[in-house]
């Protein structure tokens, strides 16, 4: 049973740094693409970045140039470090990992910005 474990949300002002990680366990097969989605209340969820097991990596518009992904796989572990935070970055943020094209989601982390 795959399991994900978020870590790292929490308070920060206008301008800050958060990192993020997600360390997923129970799977005796390798991870395929690695990524955080967000929801922000009244929003629907949206991809934030994303991350190939080869390391090609894609992000929202939004957060281009200010968010970075990474990725352990010897520690089955992804990363998101936020800078430059921003009141509208406020929101759940949720991990997600593929294995053998089935999606896992971690139970979110909450990220709030203050101005």
């Amino acid at each position: 049973q795959v399991q994900l474990v978020e870590s790292g949300g929490g308070l920060v002002q206008a301008g800050g740094s958060l990192r993020l990680s997600c360390a997923a366990s129970g799977s005796r097969f390798s991870i395929n693409a690695m990524g955080w989605y967000r929801q922000a209340p009244g929003n629907q969820r949206e991809l934030v970045a994303t991350i190939t097991s080869g390391g090609t990596t894609n992000y929202a518009d939004s957060v281009k140039g200010r968010f970075t992904i990474s990725r352990d796989n010897a520690k089955n572990t992804v990363y998101l470090q936020m800078n430059s935070l921003k009141p509208e970055d406020t929101a759940v943020y949720y991990c997600r990992v593929t294995i053998r094209f089935t999606p896992y989601w971690g139970q979110g982390t909450q990220v709030t910005v203050s101005s």
